[in-house]
């Protein structure tokens, strides 16, 4: 069985895009980026929903997917949580991680949409 998870792509690729441009630039917290990361993770189980429907041979990927947007998700909650205080309270002025992170999750995204 296959779902259709184009739009949840785009969805999430944009999101994680936007958030990791939004809080290196040092912008101040807006209630829209926990809105939006809030619908990023529904795009997200929809999309880990369509990896396990697919069966064992999208098991790697699932695995990988799931890993990178925890690691994501690390560094967008407490800009979520707190502001830019919070997050560079955790995590500094250091973004080498969180980019890497950012470009890996858009080229599983990229791979996950070229399955169908």
């Amino acid at each position: 069985m296959k779902l259709d998870v184009a739009q949840s792509i785009a969805n999430l690729k944009w999101t994680v895009d936007h958030h990791f441009l939004h809080i290196r630039d040092h912008s101040p917290f807006a209630r829209a980026i926990a809105v939006q990361f809030e619908l990023a993770y529904t795009d997200f189980r929809v999309i880990e929903m369509s990896l396990q429907l697919r069966g064992p041979e999208t098991h790697a990927v699932l695995v990988d997917f799931a890993q990178t947007y925890t690691a994501v998700q690390r560094y967008e909650w407490p800009f979520i949580a707190g502001g830019p205080e919070e997050y560079y309270a955790q995590h500094g002025a250091d973004f080498s991680d969180y980019q890497q992170q950012v470009t890996h999750l858009d080229d599983l995204l990229d791979t996950i949409a070229a399955l169908d």
